[in-house]
């Protein structure tokens, strides 16, 4: 899945930002340069790093990793942004610095690189983290395998949400409640086919449940059919709210 417009510009954003704190704080020893010339080296750089760490994420693919699988995700953008960078690093620090290239410097930026990727990286995830969605089945295809597992008594009835509870999944429907043995990761993933998405870290709620939101006290809860009330994480609730959940 390729990145919004959005999201590239929020990702720049967050990088350009980053870079003028390196230049005022003077990191990695360069509080001997001018503030004009720190401020166009860390900010460049951090575009620069933006531009070659979208490149990457497209490479690895999005899709799955950064929310289901964020430490994964996060490790292989941080690796395949900080092995070509540095080289880029070197080459502008040492010709704006030095004057000319030293090859045996090059080992040394290599630490500096990983740090700066590593907390850009985690900083974006921060910024432009969305839940996992699941999507409406074509006209025609078969149903969710998730429907499969529901307990005899809840054959056939709609379902609302699915909400973790320890070891197990607590199932809302409009038939009532009942508990199956299973990880939310693994049941969202089996969710394909309803439309909806995980409103929090333990919840996944059905779109078409939907009847309402109330807030209080900075949060936000869904009003689900049949009297359900769904918690929706801070991390969520713009995304969620972008795509008109409430």
């Amino acid at each position: 899945m390729a990145l919004t417009t959005k999201e590239a510009l929020r990702g720049f954003a967050v990088s350009a930002v980053g870079g003028a704190f390196l230049a005022l704080i003077g990191a990695f020893a360069t509080t001997q340069i001018p503030l004009p010339i720190r401020l166009a080296y860390w900010v460049g750089l951090c575009l620069a790093g933006a531009v070659v760490g979208t490149g990457v994420s497209q490479l690895i693919g999005r899709e799955g990793r950064a929310d289901a699988r964020p430490w994964l995700y996060g490790a292989l953008t941080v690796v395949g942004v900080t092995l070509p960078f540095t080289v880029v690093v070197w080459l502008v620090s040492e010709l704006t610095f030095s004057g000319h290239l030293r090859p045996g410097a090059l080992a040394i930026y290599l630490v500096p690189v990983f740090i700066v990727t590593t907390a850009m990286t985690g900083l974006n995830f921060l910024v432009q983290r969305r839940p996992v969605e699941t999507h409406a089945a074509p006209v025609g295809a078969s149903g969710p395998r998730f429907l499969e597992r529901l307990p005899a008594k809840l054959r056939g009835a709609e379902l609302f949400a699915v909400a973790a509870e320890d070891h197990y999944l607590r199932l809302h429907t409009s038939r009532g409640q009942d508990l199956i043995l299973m990880r939310l990761s693994d049941a969202v993933a089996e969710l394909e086919g309803i439309e909806g998405a995980q409103t929090h870290r333990s919840w996944w709620v059905a779109k078409a449940a939907v009847e309402g939101a109330r807030r209080g006290d900075g949060r936000a809860t869904l009003q689900l059919k049949g009297g359900v009330e769904a918690p929706v994480s801070r991390a969520y609730a713009k995304a969620l709210r972008e795509a008109g959940w409430f």
